[in-house]
């Protein structure tokens, strides 16, 4: 169940990147992110993509998806992320659950992400939304730069 804290969820708007570049780095533990969410992400996948504002207008969570232009049976989540102070009360759950809601209302069978190797938190999150987490693919963003590919089947 999602926290009864007045949220709302909307799509992002292209400004929301300033939003999401001032907290990013923090809420993955000081890793460098900036790099992962360029603001094309907020200015051409809006309509597949959700922001939560928290009841005092500050970043409660975000996530970014969008159908895959070569496989309309996927729906590709490039990046999710909660308010570490926020976490563990299914928002990460409900924003799961609003994207393959969609994508299934688009015909999409499935939903695909990738995570590091190293955020074995993303994994164990992943595995708890029902995602299938394979094995890391070596190289996969190239040289040294192995990725865990994860699937969540809708059908």
């Amino acid at each position: 169940m999602v926290d009864s804290g007045a949220l709302v969820w909307r799509r992002p708007e292209p400004h929301d990147h300033a939003r999401i570049m001032a907290v990013i780095d923090d809420w993955w533990g000081g890793r460098s992110m900036r790099a992962m969410v360029p603001r094309l992400f907020l200015e051409h996948f809006r309509g597949t993509s959700y922001i939560v504002d928290d009841e005092d207008g500050s970043l409660a969570a975000f996530v970014i998806a969008f159908a895959s232009a070569d496989d309309p049976l996927t729906t590709y989540v490039h990046f999710i992320g909660v308010d570490p102070a926020r976490r563990g009360r299914g928002l990460g759950h409900e924003l799961y659950a609003r994207v393959a809601g969609e994508a299934r209302a688009r015909g999409a069978t499935r939903l695909k992400a990738v995570t590091s190797t190293v955020n074995t938190a993303s994994q164990a999150f992943h595995r708890s939304v029902g995602f299938e987490v394979a094995e890391p693919v070596p190289d996969y963003d190239g040289p040294a730069e192995a990725r865990v590919p994860m699937t969540l089947h809708l059908d």
